[in-house]
Formats: C-alpha cells, sequence, structure tokens
C-alpha cells in the first residue's frame, strides 16, 4: 500500500505592474526579489505599461494568474489605470508611489520618494479597504466614456491646472509649476452655468467657476479643497466654487489657507471642519452626482486633462479596493 501523499502548497506569488518611465526598474526587481526571498515566495510575474498601454491591459494580464498581491510603480495616471481593472477583484494592491504628484498616495501616508520603504510596506503593511469613483463622461460629439478615480475628478480651476501646466517645467521644479495656471484660472475668474443633481434630490441650476467631486479632499499642489472628504466612507464630497465678480476669491483664498494650516493637527482637523464656511464655496456630500453643462468644458480626473465634456455623472463603489498601508507604530 503507497503511503498517502502530501503534495507541497503552491507558493504565493505577486504581480508587479510598472510604468518603466518613472521607476527604476533593476532596483525595483532587486528589492522584490529580497521580499520574496523572505516570505518564501515564488518569483513574480512582471507587466510594463508603455505608449499604448496606460495601464489596464497590463493589470488585466497581471490579475489572470491571480496573485497574492499586485504591486503598482508608477505615478498617479498609472495607478488610477490599474484600479480601473483591480476594483471589486478582491486582490490587495501595494503602491510604490513615483512622479511628481502621488496625490493619493500622500492621503493614505505611504513611503515617498523611499523605493525600499515602499517595497517593504507592499509586501508586508496592512490592508485598507478604500472606495473607487466612477465617473461617465458626456462628450460634445454625443459619445461617452467611462473612467475610475481614487483623488478627484473636477472642472474649473483644477481642470486648467491639469490641462496648461508645462510637463517640463513641472518635471523640474514640481508643485510650483502650478503656479502660473492657477493664476491665471483666478485672475480670468471665467465662469459657466451649469445643472448638478445629488442623489435622487432636484436638479440646482447656479453659475460656477469650479465644481471638484472627491474621493480625497487635496488638489495638486497641495491645496487642502474638501476637508470632509475621507476615502473609505462610501460617499463622495462635492465643492462649487461661486467667487462672483466681488471679493468671493478672497474669501476663498483665506479658507483654502485655513484649511492647509490647521488640518496637519488631530484638533486642526476638527476646527477645520466644523468653523464658517464662506458663501462662496459651497459643499455637499452623495452617492451620486449629475452635472449638465450649459456649454462644454474642460474635465481633470486624478490630475490628468481629459478634455472636454457636456455632461457628467459620478458615483461611488464603497471598499472597492485594498490597498496595503504602513503598520502602526
Amino acid at each position: 500500500m503507497e503511503p498517502p501523499r502530501h503534495d507541497a502548497p503552491t507558493p504565493a506569488r505577486a504581480a508587479v505592474v510598472v510604468n518603466p518611465v518613472k521607476v527604476d526598474v533593476a532596483a525595483l526587481r532587486l528589492l522584490v526579489a529580497e521580499q520574496e526571498e523572505r516570505l518564501g515566495w515564488a518569483p513574480a510575474t512582471w507587466w510594463e505599461t508603455s505608449a499604448g498601454d496606460d495601464g489596464r491591459s497590463a493589470a488585466e494580464a497581471a490579475l489572470a494568474a491571480d496573485p497574492r498581491l499586485l504591486v503598482v510603480a508608477g505615478g498617479d495616471g498609472t495607478l488610477r489605470a490599474v484600479a480601473e481593472v483591480a476594483a471589486g477583484r478582491g486582490t490587495p494592491l501595494g503602491l510604490v508611489p513615483a512622479g511628481t504628484g502621488n496625490l493619493f498616495a500622500r492621503e493614505l501616508g505611504l513611503p515617498l520618494n523611499a523605493l525600499r520603504s515602499a517595497v517593504e510596506t507592499a509586501f508586508g503593511g496592512r490592508d485598507r479597504p478604500v472606495d473607487v469613483g466612477t465617473v461617465e463622461l458626456g462628450r460634445p460629439d454625443g459619445t461617452s466614456t467611462s473612467h475610475a478615480f481614487l483623488v478627484m475628478t473636477g472642472i474649473g480651476v483644477d481642470a486648467h491646472m491639469a490641462g496648461h501646466t508645462d510637463p517640463r517645467l513641472k518635471a523640474r521644479i514640481g508643485w510650483l509649476a502650478y503656479s502660473d495656471p492657477i493664476a491665471r484660472s483666478v485672475f480670468g475668474n471665467r465662469q459657466f452655468d451649469m445643472t448638478y443633481a445629488l442623489d435622487d434630490e432636484p436638479p440646482v441650476s447656479t453659475r460656477v467657476h469650479t465644481v471638484i467631486v472627491g474621493n480625497s479632499g487635496t488638489l495638486t499642489a497641495g491645496i487642502l479643497m474638501i476637508p470632509d472628504a475621507v476615502v473609505d466612507d462610501g460617499l463622495l464630497d462635492a465643492v462649487v466654487l461661486r467667487p462672483g465678480r466681488g471679493p468671493g476669491w478672497t474669501y476663498i483664498g483665506y479658507r483654502l489657507a485655513f484649511n492647509r494650516l490647521l488640518h496637519r493637527t488631530g484638533i486642526g482637523r476638527v476646527v477645520t471642519r466644523w468653523s464658517p464656511r464662506p458663501r462662496s464655496m459651497r459643499f455637499a456630500q452623495a452617492r451620486a452626482m449629475r452635472v449638465q453643462l450649459a456649454a462644454p468644458q474642460e474635465i481633470q480626473i486624478d490630475g490628468d486633462p481629459r478634455g472636454l465634456v457636456s455632461e457628467v455623472a459620478i458615483t461611488v463603489a464603497h471598499h472597492a479596493l485594498t490597498v496595503r498601508v504602513p503598520r502602526a507604530g
């Protein structure tokens, strides 16, 4: 009689999606191999983004083998593209941030400009469920496209920043490169008419300079726009800027400076949340938002310009993605 067979369990394996333009791939491979040896994992599968693939095809290929962990190394655009595919699939994401923005990584307190720490967090951090937003873009020609977002989408000053910042200057001086498009947007004060509706509430018509809907509250350039936004509460947070033609921008400027000053401490966050807000800034929370524009406007998604839209529908999926974050202590 043959003794019972005890087949060794199949070792776990990670998959890595990397933007080779943003990341030192050779250094990343060495650090991933260190973690694999430490954990007894099989060698990871590797998938690179390219000019023809922003990360979605790479993510589909990576997830096809059902990895234990999906490591994403790149900037906000790469992360957003991978999240679009990975949402709802159950595989945790380990983020290795690269680039100038890294808005989502900053929100989660992930290591920045620290390749080793980021890889260690990806393989050894704790799992945190987060929400994923979806924005349906209705184009002036009648076509539509759907995109995921992790941070925010907006029309106005943020879209102007995304679409009119010199990428070479941004690579050289980082967030300071946004100063010029911000100033042009504010001083130009070009406003537009729109109609919006939150959840099942009746539509409201208004004239605005900017409308931003966020899963997180901080814009590129470190501007804390929506203090109440939380990445895992199942809600969208919206802010509408209505400076008018009077001192509205002065009030908005005071408010944003106040946000940034106080939001760095626990007490400051409470003060920021409950302090009076100027009438030129209107805040709201919802699980869905629809926007109809009187004339086409530029839009951005997680800091990337997405062209002109005539209408937008935004929803949020609660805890659709799991991300590895640093362990406490």
